[in-house]
């Protein structure tokens, strides 16, 4: 049974989705069944992974709102070993109408009930806010990823974050845990990003990987080609970071840390 991870943090451009397409492609190379569930209704996973996000017959949409089984909505990625539940547009009025639907809250964990067994390793990309959909992931989940960016005002917001997570576990998934902190956009040239990191590891206290994500263009360049990095510029500083991040996160998961 797979192991429902969701990569989350209610702030926008901290690398959450780069972390989601770039963590499944390098652990699809070392051999892992991996699926994307994208619920944010901006389907930057779908396209980054290059899922053309205009032409989608059926999408986690159809899913959470007309309860269409799962393995009907999935697609093949070119990344090996990953496929995808992609989204759009069409997610976004899913918020409002959810409202309506019994068990709202675990709408997502009902449809994947239907394919765990599939995979090694589900991850959940959520929307950077506290609605509903992300209330989805959270309540589906086993852990929490949360991606925080070495920039000024890192921890802004994360004790509201925590908060949410705890809320959820205590009212909706007792099981839900945070997995680890993966720190983002490193520039080791800069005092506020070393300043950054010391601050976050304070804060989680033996949760930070110690594979830490730097600033680089082929990062930044890859979605445009709907590819991970892994795939675009396997040689990449990007590249090389994810892959020791895809190792050590399974080294944590066999040592049951």
């Amino acid at each position: 049974m797979a192991r429902v991870i969701t990569i989350f943090n209610q702030k926008g451009g901290v690398g959450k989705t780069t972390t989601v397409i770039n963590l499944a492609a390098a652990l699809g190379k070392l051999n892992k069944r991996i699926l994307i569930i994208d619920v944010d209704p901006q389907g930057n996973a779908t396209s980054g992974i290059g899922i053309d996000k205009n032409d989608l017959k059926l999408s986690i949409y159809d899913a959470l709102i007309n309860g269409i089984d799962l393995k009907e909505i999935l697609q093949k990625t070119s990344a090996e070993n990953v496929d995808i539940i992609p989204s759009n547009v069409d997610l976004a009025g899913a918020e409002i109408e959810l409202i309506e639907m019994s068990n709202r809250e675990l709408a997502l964990k009902s449809s994947i009930e239907n394919i765990e067994n599939n995979y090694d390793y589900i991850l959940i990309d959520c929307p950077p806010s506290l609605g509903l959909l992300s209330i989805n992931g959270l309540s589906a989940s086993n852990s929490v990823l949360i991606p925080i960016q070495c920039e000024y005002y890192a921890l802004e917001g994360v004790s509201q974050l925590v908060d949410t997570i705890m809320l959820v576990k205590r009212s909706l998934n007792p099981d839900l845990d945070i997995e680890g902190v993966v720190l983002s956009m490193f520039d080791g040239r800069t005092n506020l990003s070393i300043q950054v990191v010391d601050e976050v590891k304070k804060y989680f206290k033996g949760k930070v990987y110690t594979s830490i994500i730097p600033r680089n263009v082929r990062l930044a360049e890859a979605p445009s080609y709907g590819l991970s990095v892994i795939d675009y510029d396997p040689k990449s500083k990007g590249a090389e970071a994810y892959s020791e991040l895809a190792e050590e996160f399974l080294y944590l998961q066999e040592e049951g840390v």
